[in-house]
């Protein structure tokens, strides 16, 4: 994976950045990149959603993407009854990176990564700000039943919700089970939780 990355970026810095395209950048995965435990090659092959992004410069048509967003909606599974599950379990899910990487067991529980792109608790001195800060998310919007659907349906599938975001499809995925995306839910609704203190 070194190798791809250098490649890469061997070429910025040569003013042939805007000349590669996403078939270059796949060949060079396809390359580069081996089967290893759980890490297969499918992970280097884009789907119809990312591929509309990456070559539209996530700036695909308007009717386009809100086509391809609502086929994404329907790919969200919503459990019944109450969306909010145990914000406690939904913290340490946040905190919790490991998960779906080759030395790993294939099935067993990943984590959420959420403090890698958004802060979350005031209590957290370590977020990263790819994603909006989520301090008093529930507070602010309130935890009633479309909210939750909301909440869980952006984290099942962000892509649903807007076609290009960087946000992973934790659910889509199979990352994070209905329960863990119930007690995300919980996190971020929760008035007990260090979100919305």
């Amino acid at each position: 994976m070194k190798r791809v990355l250098f490649s890469v970026v061997l070429l910025l810095p040569l003013g042939l950045a805007a000349q590669v395209t996403s078939p270059d950048v796949q060949k060079v995965l396809q390359r580069d990149f081996h089967t290893r435990g759980q890490a297969t090659m499918d992970r280097v092959v884009q789907d119809g959603v990312q591929r509309v992004c990456t070559e539209s410069n996530d700036r695909p048509p308007a009717d386009l993407a809100k086509q391809m967003e609502a086929d994404q909606m329907k790919t969200i599974a919503f459990p019944q009854g109450s969306l909010i599950g145990d914000w406690k379990n939904g913290e340490r899910i946040a905190q919790n990176g490991r998960g779906l990487q080759w030395t790993d067991d294939a099935g067993a529980a990943a984590g959420g990564s959420c403090y890698n792109c958004h802060q979350l608790s005031p209590q957290e001195g370590s977020y990263g700000t790819l994603g909006p800060s989520l301090l008093r998310f529930g507070a602010t919007r309130g935890s009633g039943p479309e909210m939750q659907r909301y909440v869980y349906g952006k984290i099942y599938n962000a892509k649903a919700y807007n076609l290009c975001s960087q946000m992973p499809r934790l659910g889509y995925s199979g990352t994070l089970t209905p329960e863990q995306i119930k007690d995300l839910v919980g996190l971020l609704l929760d008035p007990a939780s260090p979100v919305n203190k």
